[in-house]
């Protein structure tokens, strides 16, 4: 019988399919009841909401665009490469020095002494270039001038001689911030170098017995051109006592106008003031501009 039962191979193959699908009914179940409760944990489940995102409102930043000059059909400058370099790096001597506002100009300045780590309070100077020529081969005069800064840099007060016979005139002086009066016995210390100042006034009578010191004081001798000789002592020693001074040597004048840590304004509002009162010297017959050129440099 065993033989005979071997025999029947088809019986076999069609009972294990059968078992086989048994098998996978049997899991199906399963299947669906797994994915019930997976089904029922993500429902139970609470989730953040999340964040509305914000419109950010992005200043548009106003960019000056700088006018380009076309320098094709321009000839070349005398001497030199062209107008303006085209890379950033290049030979100085080959192009033209660039021009740049007084406010740009301090804050290049200021920027630099950032870079080169040098100190805040060194002096800031400026350069005036004068026409001084007029007609018929004739020049202007030089000319030395004191005003009042509207920012003054200069913590200390200048000394100031003041010479006058008359004794009311020495008390009121002294008491004005003078720091020496007197009269003609003042030459021979001033000689010795026993007395010294910044400054020398004077009234107009004892002028003449000042002439031993011309060469000695030079361009602080006094002058009624210079505001350093007249009657009004009190006068005089408060604008002396706190002004500054500056002369023209040839065609320049250059003097310094403020210190570097202080605030850009200041600086370019004691400019305005010493061009103002360079241009209040220009002669009545000058027809064309006064001064030229003007610099800014530590």
């Amino acid at each position: 019988h065993f033989d005979s039962a071997l025999h029947k191979c088809p019986v076999s193959r069609t009972v294990l399919p059968r078992c086989q699908r048994l098998f996978f009914t049997c899991r199906a179940p399963s299947v669906s009841c797994s994915s019930l409760t997976a089904h029922r944990q993500q429902s139970v489940r609470s989730y953040a909401a999340a964040k509305e995102k914000k419109e950010e409102t992005v200043e548009e930043k106003v960019v000056k665009e700088k006018q380009k000059v076309d320098d094709k059909n321009r000839h070349k400058p005398y001497g030199l490469t062209a107008w303006a370099p085209v890379d950033d790096v290049y030979m100085v001597r080959y192009y033209p020095k660039p021009v740049y506002e007084t406010s740009v100009s301090i804050e290049m300045l200021k920027n630099f002494q950032k870079l080169d780590f040098s100190p805040e309070n060194q002096p800031v100077y400026t350069n005036l270039r004068l026409d001084m020529k007029l007609e018929k081969k004739k020049k202007v005069d030089p000319f030395v001038s004191i005003i009042h800064l509207p920012h003054p840099f200069k913590s200390d007060i200048n000394t100031i001689v003041v010479f006058t016979e008359n004794p009311d005139q020495a008390r009121i002086a002294m008491e004005n911030g003078a720091a020496v009066a007197g009269g003609a016995e003042l030459v021979e210390k001033i000689l010795a170098d026993e007395i010294t100042a910044d400054f020398y006034l004077a009234e107009p009578d004892i002028v003449q017995k000042l002439l031993p010191l011309k060469n000695k004081l030079r361009k602080k001798f006094p002058k009624s051109k210079r505001g350093s000789v007249g009657m009004n002592i009190p006068k005089m020693l408060a604008l002396f006592k706190s002004g500054h001074e500056y002369m023209v040597e040839d065609i320049y004048v250059n003097t310094q106008v403020a210190t570097l840590d202080m605030p850009k304004e200041y600086i370019l509002e004691n400019i305005r003031a010493i061009v103002k009162d360079v241009a209040s010297h220009k002669p009545a017959e000058f027809g064309h501009h006064f001064l030229i050129f003007l610099s800014v440099g530590i």
